[in-house]
């Protein structure tokens, strides 16, 4: 049965990562740091919990309803490293519509594949920038 996630399984122990998921978790791209204000920014959302072990912040700049920044923070493994760096590259510069509609199998596909056992570490992605968005809606 063919993955919905398209993820590549190259048997043994399926732990082999694409190089864009090396790439991105050796140079993640659009990292929040200590320069930066949380409060410069328009909205943030955050999911998962340290219990279970990943947990990813989203901050947005908004602009007539488009994202022109976004920053984020994980505390995960490498496959959610990735997939949030990814998903900063994808959803700045779309509009608040657009980007509400990245879904996990859109991240796990641009990172070109995810060993199974790491799928759900992209799901948090999208329901992070779904919480800025939604936090951005209600202001």
């Amino acid at each position: 049965m063919k993955n919905k996630f398209d993820v590549k399984d190259t048997g043994g122990d399926g732990w082999v990562y694409s190089a864009k998921v090396e790439d991105h978790f050796f140079h993640p791209r659009n990292v929040m740091n200590d320069k930066l204000k949380e409060n410069d920014f328009d909205a943030f959302g955050e999911v998962g919990s340290p219990a279970c072990g990943d947990v990813m912040k989203i901050w947005i700049k908004v602009k007539n309803d488009k994202i022109i920044d976004l920053k984020w923070k994980t505390f995960g493994c490498a496959s959610a490293i990735a997939a949030t760096s990814i998903l900063s590259e994808m959803a700045i510069g779309k509009s608040l519509n657009e980007a509400y509609k990245i879904t996990a199998e859109d991240i796990v596909r641009e990172l070109g594949g995810l060993p199974k056992r790491k799928i759900h570490c992209s799901i948090l992605g999208d329901q992070a920038l779904r919480a800025a968005i939604d936090s951005w809606r209600l202001n």
